[in-house]
């Protein structure tokens, strides 16, 4: 008797306890939770608030009609697509707790490769875009290999393979750009992202004179399945496991290195994709392309919301991160401002998501 007298107290002590704390718990508290459980929520809400002031004529200028065209939304797109290709390539890295200061060489190795396969060794089209693909494959395994097996810091691993990379691109390359007419008339198959569609059909009118490209088709797909693996199967829980603490993850029966490598692997691969679509995108193969992507794909990821720290945030969130980098650029390029704005007010946009991640993450502290 005693002791159920003792449970009933321990109960309504719980409910005391749980009581007091719904009490004690503020809008403050209720938005860190919500953000916390939703960590791509804080890009959308930027996303949605942006297109807003470019769109409805808040800021005095009369925008608004350029700027909700289909073809300048779809111009967007396509504007990001290389960006979020390898954005979403650094995204499974950077949920591991590391960074790839890499996939912007790796990329441009791929689409060099591809290209000087063709033209220089003869290769057919096809073989020469696997081969890209190889090399992207192997250039992610470097990559994995050094972080999981020898244990090596992520950010000193990628910053050396990253100058490799860079090297071995212009060395094998000779700086020798392979023209757009030349693809054009003898692998058009290379410029095949680069593809444009335009939209003209009665069951969607507000897209009418959208222009779209494969390269963002891919981009779209590519999320999709990310989004999908990383959240209902188990190599993507046990990526979230990895960055969210390694030696848990390892107690727990998670292969942490083979985990490891195969992010990095899957990385290079999905960089050489980007490379195919920078093909297209630009026309041309060249050894000079892209040499910010390593930047503008960690921009994307911040801002998405993607912790930095690992273990937290969604691809969804980094592909609108990088859409608002587009709509900011789009936005004051059409009221004619000057560029550096841009630059400026994407450099708040990095410190302010920051410092939301940190924010948000004192509730699992």
């Amino acid at each position: 008797m005693a002791i159920q007298d003792y449970e009933d107290t321990l109960d309504d002590s719980a409910e005391e306890v749980a009581s007091f704390d719904n009490h004690k718990r503020g809008p403050s508290d209720w938005i860190q939770s919500t953000l916390h459980h939703n960590p791509s929520l804080v890009p959308l809400i930027v996303l949605v608030t942006s297109l807003a002031i470019f769109g409805f004529n808040t800021i005095g200028f009369d925008i608004g009609e350029k700027f909700f065209r289909p073809f300048s939304l779809s111009l967007i797109l396509q504007q990001v697509a290389i960006v979020g290709i390898v954005g979403a390539a650094q995204s499974l890295v950077i949920l591991t707790a590391g960074i790839d200061l890499s996939v912007g060489a790796i990329m441009v190795l791929s689409s060099v490769v591809m290209g000087q396969f063709t033209f220089r060794y003869g290769l057919p089209v096809e073989i020469a875009v696997l081969c890209g693909f190889a090399v992207g494959g192997l250039c992610g395994l470097i990559n994995g290999v050094l972080v999981a097996i020898v244990r090596l810091p992520p950010f000193i691993v990628t910053l050396g393979t990253w100058q490799i990379i860079l090297a071995t691109n212009f060395l094998f390359s000779a700086n020798e750009t392979i023209r757009s007419r030349d693809i054009a008339q003898e692998a058009p198959l290379l410029q095949f992202f680069g593809t444009k569609l335009k939209y003209e059909g009665d069951m969607f009118p507000f897209l009418n004179g959208a222009v779209f490209t494969y390269g963002v088709i891919a981009l779209v797909l590519l999320i999709l399945f990310l989004a999908y693996v990383l959240n209902h199967t188990a190599w993507g829980r046990h990526v979230y496991a990895v960055g969210d603490d390694i030696d848990a993850a390892e107690l727990s029966g998670v292969r942490t290195k083979r985990v490891l490598i195969s992010v990095y692997v899957v990385a290079g691969l999905i960089c050489a994709l980007a490379g195919w679509a920078l093909i297209g995108r630009i026309g041309s193969v060249s050894p000079t392309a892209g040499q910010f992507a390593n930047i503008e794909s960690i921009t994307a990821v911040v801002i998405g919301g993607i912790s930095l720290f690992g273990g937290r945030g969604s691809v969804m969130g980094m592909l609108f991160g990088a859409l608002i980098v587009g709509v900011f650029t789009l936005g004051l390029g059409i009221i004619g401002t000057n560029p550096q704005w841009t630059y400026l007010l994407i450099g708040l946009l990095i410190i302010l998501a920051v410092a939301v991640d940190q924010w948000i993450r004192k509730i699992s502290a």
